[in-house]
């Protein structure tokens, strides 16, 4: 729209926080809905973009992570220049990530505090450590300074249209109207968050036993691991991992239910409203499950003592327990609660 500049948000490129940003999306877009609304990506999460409902597009940089880069940082800069943004949301706290919007010239460059960064950003906020949950610290840079948090977010979401599910299941050789399908995402990133590969090939029998459908995707990390789990399963079994996260997006949305580790693609699968359990072991549900709604959230035994939620056993879910809880998603008992 003329005479409205457009906002880019430079957001975390874990995948999870990179879903949990379309709660921004929406919030800005609810406050100015003509204001076009882009967002800086990396390769692997650029596939996301495409299914985010307000995003005019992204702007795809893959800077490395351990050095300035600064030839790549001046590129990305001139890129950004071009666009005309008069805002840009800067939701790390790295002293880098604000870099190419000074370089850029970007009018109002917002973020929190941290690393040094007063002469990069305008328009500073202070307070980052005193909000536990991401979307909190995120959130509210797109607000006043000041402004009361709200007691909701808006939820983010994940919109695929039917026909490209359709044409996803032809190239890939599934047949539609083949019965249930459960989808497993044995990946996770962070010490003891994955639940055992052993645990998932047993529920993975368990499901195909019971003549239930079984998908395994993944990246290229769990490959390997995602072939034992189908191959013990038998026939029913699909190993679908590969490099792209599309594939995993459109096989999320195609599936009848989930089960995923606390991971980037449990944020997926829940923003897609895909039926999904989510293993929790070492990480507190209350500050990293998605903002949207679960069918389940299993974590290890409450009998257990533990020092701290990071001693938490993911290996000490069953799964038995795991079985229990798809079975009453497939029955059509959603449970909306932890077990």
């Amino acid at each position: 729209m003329p005479g409205i500049e457009p906002v880019l948000i430079v957001p975390y490129m874990w995948i999870g926080d990179f879903v949990r940003s379309h709660s921004v999306v929406k919030l800005l877009r609810a406050q100015m809905p003509g204001r076009p609304v882009d967002m800086l990506t990396s390769t692997l999460c650029a596939p996301l973009v495409d299914y985010m409902p307000g995003v005019r597009k992204c702007i795809v940089s893959d800077l490395p992570r351990g050095r300035l880069a600064l030839r790549q940082q001046k590129a990305l800069a001139d890129r950004l220049r071009g666009e005309g943004y008069g805002q840009a949301l800067v939701m790390l706290r790295t002293w880098k990530s604000a870099l190419a919007p000074f370089l850029a010239g970007i009018p109002r460059r917002t973020g929190f505090a941290g690393e040094g960064r007063l002469l990069l950003l305008n328009d500073l906020r202070w307070g980052e450590r005193s909000l536990e949950r991401m979307i909190d610290r995120m959130g509210a840079l797109a607000l006043p300074k000041g402004a009361q948090l709200p007691a909701d977010w808006p939820l983010p979401e994940l919109v695929v249209p039917a026909d490209e599910i359709a044409k996803w299941r032809s190239r890939q050789g599934l047949r539609d109207g083949g019965g249930a399908v459960v989808t497993l995402a044995p990946g996770a990133v962070g010490p003891g968050k994955a639940w055992p590969p052993g645990h998932y090939a047993e529920l993975a029998r368990l499901l195909t036993a019971q003549g239930i459908n079984v998908w395994v995707i993944g990246g290229p990390r769990e490959t390997a691991i995602a072939a034992q789990i189908a191959e013990a399963a038998g026939p029913l079994a699909r190993n679908l991992t590969g490099d792209d996260l599309r594939n995993a997006i459109l096989a999320l949305r195609a599936t009848t239910a989930a089960v995923t580790n606390d991971s980037g693609l449990m944020h997926i699968a829940a923003a897609l409203g895909t039926p999904t359990i989510a293993i929790f072991g070492p990480t507190s549900p209350r500050l990293w499950a998605p903002l949207n709604p679960l069918a389940a959230m299993i974590e290890p035994p409450e009998e257990k003592s533990f020092a701290d939620v990071r001693d938490r056993r993911t290996a000490d879910i069953t799964p038995a327990q795991v079985m229990d809880a798809v079975r009453r998603v497939l029955d059509g008992k959603l449970l909306d609660g932890k077990l």
